[in-house]
């Protein structure tokens, strides 16, 4: 199986590549600086057949657009769009818009990038599967302590974004998901998060193995119980 994986220099995505790779399958890994991503070369170094590093930037259309033609017409299975940025404990009355915007461009509309980009690939797929990482932050029946802005509305965009996929792309059995991965020890999570991305990642995976045409438009968390919009 060919696999895209966004924002991958570390945390979830890098685990998620190194899951990967370990399995067989054939990814491509973006990171924003692919030079500093020490971590993936070093995965590379050691499966350079199985796995290949891109730079990508999802909040740029001309970076998305210049990883979509190195792709060139190659058939993409499952694109897991992973790349985002957190942004929270901002309240009503001191958040920066500006922040608000910048969270929103990478985290929302950073996937719906790339993903139209890659449509014609995952056309060709057999997988046919886009996983989109969300939180349940982004649930509004979820919500009982407010604040977050900017985070919790671009995972809500998301979602609904992945809803709309999963509607328009029903008729050619693409499947589109949103997945909460879980409170994760990674540089977003916190050292205090309940959750390795090891365990993470195996759990998505599984869930994603899983899926099937039905399960489309749904939002999952990582262990496959289904969360509220």
């Amino acid at each position: 199986m060919r696999v895209v994986v966004t924002g991958t220099n570390r945390g979830i995505g890098l685990e998620l590549v190194r899951q990967l790779v370990q399995r067989g399958d054939t990814v491509e890994a973006t990171a924003r600086n692919p030079g500093s991503a020490t971590e993936l070369k070093g995965l590379r170094d050691r499966a350079p057949d199985c796995l290949r590093i891109h730079a990508l930037d999802v909040s740029d259309d001309r970076s998305v657009e210049a990883f979509a033609s190195a792709l060139g017409g190659e058939a993409i299975d499952l694109l897991i769009n992973n790349a985002g940025v957190g942004s929270f404990g901002d309240g009503l009355e001191d958040l920066d818009t500006q922040q608000v915007l910048h969270t929103f461009n990478v985290n929302a509309v950073g996937p719906l990038r790339v993903t139209r980009a890659l449509l014609p690939n995952l056309r060709r797929g057999q997988r046919r599967c886009i996983a989109h990482l969300t939180s349940r932050m982004g649930s509004i029946a979820d919500n009982g302590s407010g604040g977050s802005y900017a985070y919790r509305m671009s995972k809500a965009a998301l979602n609904m974004a992945s809803r709309s996929m999963a509607v328009d792309l029903a008729p050619e059995r693409i499947i589109s998901v949103v997945i909460h991965p879980g409170w994760v020890q990674t540089d977003m999570g916190g050292p205090g998060a309940t959750t390795t991305p090891e365990e993470s990642v195996r759990a998505m995976l599984r869930l994603i193995d899983g899926l099937r045409q039905e399960d489309s438009g749904k939002f999952f968390h990582t262990n496959g119980q289904l969360l509220p919009w």
